[in-house]
Order: structure tokens, then sequence, then C-alpha cells
């Protein structure tokens, strides 16, 4: 009997997520979204994006202007509100390339799909099996980590970070069995690269600009400008794979996402892997949050039926992609930072902190509320 390559790990309550599952009409009488039946209707944009010619077109009661007078005194440098493959509203430079934070790991999660498909990554193998080590040694309890722990941020791996972004209230080793815990550990991300381009012979950058840049037709990318980075002197053999992206880009992951991967008639992450990935792993991340693999869960804070099987990427000072499916919503923000210091930060160069984190969510709470208006 063949393994399912997608079979839901025993750990916690598990709840699958049918990505792209409610129909959307765009009523011009009423202007108000349905939460229907399923659709695999996909919708996405050609060689440029095409815009609605206003919000209300696409089924808002306005034309946003409240959402925009909330943007106006954050850090923001871009937003973007699709709905149905078309750009309903923007707001800066869409163009701007920036450094991505660590929605890179949704980014990763995406890249997994097809090679977790054909067999090439198994998410049961553990450290152990693929000879994952590191500069403090691991311990027998630590290499039985799977790759699906990797995912899940539940490693139980609490050795030194390769780079800085993750949790800094690290448990002792050994406190928590892998699976049992959830800690949001760089080492766990990092080792989730160093697993794929190990079993896969391609590197991350090579993997995302053949299988998402190009089939889905990336207007701003640059395969010279993503980079690998981490602490110098290194703290662990596992670095960090950080992308630079632009708005309009990271759309089109998101519309990929909530066409159920389809991209033009062509299945470009497995159907299969957009459920699952998306698929309740960890019930309570945080206050807010579930957690997938490598995605955030924001139905867990907000329960309204618009947020049913909802998902974010989620990176630092503002970097965001929110999927809403009920809704065939997609919200881009993002928060742009200078190449020089995104990179002084992640080699400890720059201990300074920028502030103006924008949270994304509220703003979101906003633009929905423009359609159940």
């Amino acid at each position: 009997m063949t393994q399912n390559p997608f079979l839901l790990s025993r750990r916690g309550a598990v709840q699958t997520l049918a990505v792209g599952a409610a129909a959307l009409a765009f009523n011009n009488a009423t202007r108000a979204p349905a939460f229907a039946a399923a659709a695999k209707t996909e919708h996405n944009p050609g060689a440029h994006w095409e815009r609605w010619a206003k919000p209300q077109d696409a089924g808002f009661m306005n034309d946003l202007s409240k959402v925009e007078d909330t943007l106006y005194p954050l850090t923001t440098t871009s937003f973007m509100v699709v709905r149905g493959g078309k750009i309903a509203y923007s707001y800066g430079n869409l163009e701007q390339v920036s450094y991505l934070a660590s929605a890179r790991k949704s980014v990763m999660s995406m890249l997994y799909g097809k090679y977790v498909a054909n067999g090439t990554i198994k998410l049961d193998a553990t450290m152990a099996d693929l000879g994952i080590d590191d500069m403090v040694g691991l311990t027998p309890q630590e290499k039985s980590a799977t790759v699906r722990h990797i995912l899940m941020s539940s490693s139980g791996v609490y050795t030194p970070q390769g780079s800085p972004g993750g949790d800094q209230d690290t448990p002792p080793r050994g406190t928590y069995k892998p699976g049992e815990h959830f800690h949001y550990n760089n080492w766990d991300f990092n080792v989730a690269g160093f697993v794929f381009e190990k079993l896969t012979g391609k590197t991350v950058f090579k993997a995302l600009q053949e299988d998402l840049a190009t089939p889905l037709g990336f207007e701003d990318f640059d395969i010279n400008r993503q980079r690998m980075l981490g602490y110098v002197p290194a703290t662990s053999k596992y670095q960090a794979y950080h992308l630079f992206l632009s708005n309009r880009d990271m759309g089109r992951l998101g519309v990929c996402m909530i066409n159920g991967g389809r991209w033009n008639g062509k299945q470009i992450v497995p159907e299969a892997w957009v459920k699952e990935s998306t698929a309740t792993h960890v019930v309570e991340a945080n206050k807010e949050n579930g957690y997938g693999y490598l995605w955030w869960l924001p139905s867990h804070g907000r329960k309204g039926p618009e947020w049913a099987g909802s998902f974010e990427a989620n990176g630092h000072f503002g970097q965001y992609i929110v999927v809403l499916p009920a809704l065939d919503l997609v919200v881009v923000h993002r928060r742009a930072v200078a190449d020089e210091y995104a990179i002084a930060r992640n080699t400890g160069r720059a201990e300074y902190d920028a502030p103006g984190t924008v949270s994304i969510l509220p703003i979101v709470d906003k633009v929905v509320a423009a359609l159940k208006a």
C-alpha cells in the first residue's frame, strides 16, 4: 500500500481547510460577499496585473478610503488588495523589491509541496536519517525530530539559531520531545531550507525561480538579489535563505494559493499540499493564530465565516501575505527596509531593531468590513 505523502500528523487537533472552498458572487447590486459552496474557478493575473475600475466593482461598498486613512501614519511602503485575481486597491510602490524577513518561510512551504508529492522529501524522515547535526552536536532525542516537526516549528531542538528573528525565550535543551511544543525557532526554519537543498539538489533560490517565479510570471524577480545570511561568526551550520521580492510578486503567490495551487490551468503547487500545509498542526501558536506547515492561521482568533480557512505569511517590520479563501481575497503589505540594513541585521552587525512594525490583521479587518457593510 502506498503511503500518502500528505498524511496528517497525530499531534493535537487537526483541522482540514478547504482552500478556495467558498464561492464568490461579485454582485453589483448588493456588493456583498457570498459564503457559498466550493468553487473551482481560477482567477489570476496575466503578464501584468489587471485592475478593477474601482473597488466597488470588486464587491466593496466603498472606495476603501478608510483603509487608506489607516495607512497614512504607519511605516507602510506598499499595500495591495486583490479580489478575483485583480487589484481592487493599491497604495505605494508595488514594484519595489525588498526583504521578506520571516515571510520567506511560507514561500518555502510552497516550494516543498512538489517534492513531497513526488516522494523526494519525506515528511517523516528524521534528522538522524538525513545526517543533520550541528556545531554543538545534537542529542539522540533531538535527532529524532522529523521534517514534519521542522515545518511545524516543533522540533524540540533548542541549540543556537544561525540567524536572528526567532523567539528569544528558548527553553533549555531537552525540555520537550519533538512534536510536543511549538517554539518559533529559526533553527527549524533554516534547517528546512538545508533539507530542501540536500534532497532536491536545487538551491532554494533556483527552485524559487524555476518552480514559482517563472510559472507565475513574477515581474520583478532577480535571483541574484536573494541571499543566504547568518551570524558572523557562525553560531550554527544552518543559515537563513533570505528572499527579496516585490509586493506585486508576493500577490501572485497569494493568488496561486487561493486558486488551490493552480495557475493558467496548470497545477503549480499540489492541491493536496495547499490544503495540508494550511491545515491546523499547532492549535494555538499564539493568542491570535494557529500554525500549519510554515503558515500562520488567523482563523483561530477571528471566527467569522469570512476568515474560514484563512492563512498568512508574516515577516518582521510588516511583510505580509494574508489569504482569505472564503472571500477570494488576498492582501499584501510591505514595509521596505534597505538591503544593507537587512544584511547587517542578519549577520549580527546591527543590533538596532528598526521601529514601526505594522500589525496587519486590524487593517485586514477594515478591508473585510468594507465587504460586509
